[in-house]
């Protein structure tokens, strides 16, 4: 079975018979249902896969759908990425997509849902950084007549189209896949905004609302006395953990165990993961970078390592550890800053994993 993403789909391509059912034992079916698992070391950090290709009958347009758990998990509702064959499976397309299957109870299956699809994916599209949506196109083809692959052409945010007789490179897959996921979530930003009503002619998207005021959430408010204060409030925070969070944690623990370190999450709390290797402690602190944006996660990452490797280590008479940050995605200009603090960083890459001067000489890494 092919693990990478172009094998995958020109696989699916060259397999795939939606007369033959969705039945265990039916190749493509079975190269579908495996695309979670294949593809988990090779999606943007904290994404997962699924492939569907139909409930009940096979579908006429076969897809794997990309989410980021942050935005949604669920194909029927917000916004997220798939690879949708055309029905004669001469295209597989890249595409950012609305969840239409909700929609079914407010407008149906036919024209007034792709009529309210088309004119959301326009507004979400004008509040879309230009640059980022430079060379892709709106909307795709499927070349099926069936209400939903209409319907997927017609939610469609932003796409790119290749062809299964000239697929390229697997990197150039990758890069736009990660491309598209940064485009996502810019999307999922907008989205918020939207602003719905309903009217005579079925339900419209009209614009935009005000961004609602962000709660303080955090230690936002919080005055530690000493360090047995600090302590305490950290065992007794409720941390809600994303899936998106938790994938990146789960991946680079896969990752690293093979290259000698022993990466421990049970019973770490507060912390997001720990290493050993040979007597020597490395503290991790995980960090999904948003919208291309590495800032907010490197000052995040920075504090907490900082606080905890303090409070939980130097104050308990314990050795400090070592410090590592842990990223979805290259942080540039913030490596260099980090290791003058004497902080390691690790992100997700096209190719798998890179770091900063530190990782590599370490061993968790084999490039910058």
């Amino acid at each position: 079975m092919s693990t990478d993403i172009r094998g995958l789909l020109l696989e699916i391509a060259l397999t795939y018979d939606a007369g033959k059912g969705t039945s265990s034992g039916v190749r493509a079916q079975d190269l579908l249902r495996a695309a979670r698992a294949e593809w988990a070391p090779l999606l943007p950090g904290g994404f997962e896969a699924e492939g569907n290709g139909g409930s009940g009958g096979a579908s006429r347009t076969p897809w794997i759908g990309v989410y980021d758990p942050a935005i949604t998990r669920d194909p029927k509702q917000g916004l997220y990425l798939a690879y949708i064959f055309a029905a004669d499976l001469a295209t597989v397309t890249l595409t950012l997509q609305q969840g239409v299957t909700s929609l079914k109870g407010k407008l149906g299956e036919g024209e007034k849902r792709r009529t309210y699809l088309l004119s959301r994916a326009k507004t979400l599209q004008e509040g879309l950084p230009k640059s980022l949506r430079a060379g892709w196109k709106d909307r795709p083809e499927f070349r099926c007549k069936l209400s939903r692959a209409l319907s997927y052409e017609a939610g469609s945010v932003a796409a790119r189209t290749y062809s299964t007789a000239a697929m390229p490179t697997e990197t150039s897959l990758r890069e736009d896949l990660w491309h598209m996921a940064e485009l996502l979530q810019h999307a999922a930003s907008v989205e918020k905004l939207l602003k719905d009503e309903e009217t005579s002619e079925g339900l419209r998207t009209t614009g935009f609302v005000s961004d609602p005021q962000a709660e303080f959430k955090g230690l936002d408010g919080f005055r530690p006395k000493d360090g047995s204060d600090y302590v305490a409030h950290i065992a007794q925070r409720t941390i809600t953990v994303r899936r998106d969070h938790e994938n990146l944690i789960d991946g680079f623990g896969r990752y690293i165990e093979p290259r000698g370190f022993v990466p421990i999450t049970d019973q770490m709390h507060p912390k997001d993961l720990v290493l050993r290797r040979d007597g020597t402690e490395w503290l991790v602190e995980a960090k999904t970078v948003k919208r291309g944006n590495p800032t907010r996660a490197v000052r995040e990452a920075l504090s907490q390592l900082f606080e905890y490797s303090h409070f939980l280590y130097a104050q308990r008479g314990h050795p400090e550890p070592q410090l590592l940050g842990l990223f979805t995605e290259d942080i540039e200009v913030y490596a260099p800053y980090l290791e003058e603090r004497g902080i390691a960083s690790i992100w997700k890459t096209v190719e798998g994993w890179a770091g900063s001067p530190m990782a590599v000489a370490w061993g968790m890494v084999d490039m910058q």
